[in-house]
């Protein structure tokens, strides 16, 4: 049951014509792995509104301690060390869900454990924050979120992308209509290869198809819908790994989507990510690796940077959740069942690039 605290607030000596009840709702998240996106998970819930973090689980002896120095990532700095006062501390992930005093599991495990912990935290009656990817397996996709049905339990994945604000600034523009529908859009996505990268690690992440450019095929269906079909091409080599792809969506209508996604890229360009987006009168672009925001250009040949929506995405997705839980209802934008939509995308996109054609969803 999710914690409630009820204040009774009474007028004392003062004219107040009023006594009022309020019912404040904490959404407590128990965070299950402590690599870089549990500790970045565990930073934004400091920052959300209506959540606290109340438990952790790690087998990591100085990780159960706090002592987060050991995590680095490519952005948001590193673990440093946490003052876990207050916090629950487990070392099997079972005794966290047998923890009445957790609500949100927030599974932050690689892809290849996302199907036997949520199964196991759904069982336990606990609702669950997921990282993206849902699964790599569609048929366990589909169990995940016909299991969190069955029991009317919150199952949401983290696709990040779409709280990003400069992302969200698209869906805005794209919904606001002021500058006409979309004729087309390109989205990319690259990084340089991880340095612990081997083919044998396929197994554990579905490689950069899926790994990396399920960001962009996601925010594609976000924006747009599920396509009827895509159409990709990719650079195959070791172990018969795509490690950049190169999609174009089939929607109905005259919109011309694509986006693409690799790890080609030298050290000297660890991460980018961007997009054009031609509306029927503007031009939305952005790069990451210009080091500026997105700049609209409109018909009448002047350039200016739109107010991006909101400040952080990963506050803004464990907003989402922690609002949907204490409201009791499904998240349209986190929905277990569009995840698994993503997956089953790219699992077609990869099957295009193999087959080398078109391929239906």
């Amino acid at each position: 049951m999710i914690a409630q605290v009820d204040k009774v607030i009474v007028a004392a000596g003062q004219n107040f014509n009023h006594t009022h009840q309020i019912g404040c709702i904490m959404v407590r998240i128990g965070i299950v792995g402590m690599g870089f996106m549990g500790v970045t998970h565990f930073k934004a819930i400091d920052k959300v509104k209506g959540a606290k973090v109340t438990a952790i689980c790690t087998r990591d002896a100085k990780k159960l301690r706090g002592d987060w120095r050991s995590v680095q990532g490519n952005f948001g700095g590193g673990g440093g060390v946490q003052d876990l006062k207050g916090v629950a501390a487990y070392e099997q992930i079972e005794d966290m869900f047998a923890d009445d005093k957790v609500d949100l599991i927030d599974i932050c495990l690689p892809t290849t454990m996302h199907f036997d912990w949520t199964m196991a935290a759904l069982a336990a009656g606990k609702h669950v924050f997921l990282e993206k990817p849902i699964a790599l397996d569609l048929r366990q996709a589909d169990r995940m979120v016909r299991e969190a049905e069955k029991r009317k339990l919150r199952l949401m994945v983290a696709h990040v992308l779409r709280y990003f604000p400069e992302f969200r600034l698209v869906k805005d523009l794209l919904d606001g209509r002021e500058h006409g529908r979309v004729l087309a859009a390109d989205f990319k996505r690259v990084i340089s290869m991880p340095s612990w990268w081997n083919p044998k690690d396929l197994a554990r992440t579905g490689g950069p198809a899926i790994d990396l450019h399920i960001h962009d095929t996601d925010f594609v269906q976000h924006l747009f819908g599920m396509p009827e079909a895509v159409t990709s091409a990719g650079v195959i080599r070791r172990g018969g790994v795509i490690e950049h792809i190169d999609t174009h969506y089939h929607f109905k209508g005259p919109q011309q989507i694509s986006a693409s996604g690799g790890w080609l890229s030298q050290q000297g360009c660890s991460f980018e990510h961007g997009y054009d987006v031609f509306f029927e009168d503007a031009t939305l672009k952005f790069n990451s690796s210009w080091g500026q925001p997105p700049v609209l250009l409109t018909r009448d040949g002047k350039s200016r940077r739109p107010k991006l929506p909101g400040k952080d995405g990963f506050i803004g997705e464990l907003q989402e959740a922690a609002d949907a839980v204490a409201a009791g209802k499904d998240s349209k934008v986190l929905s277990g069942k569009s995840a698994r939509d993503s997956l089953q995308v790219c699992l077609r996109e990869i099957e295009s690039v193999k087959q080398g054609r078109r391929v239906k969803i």
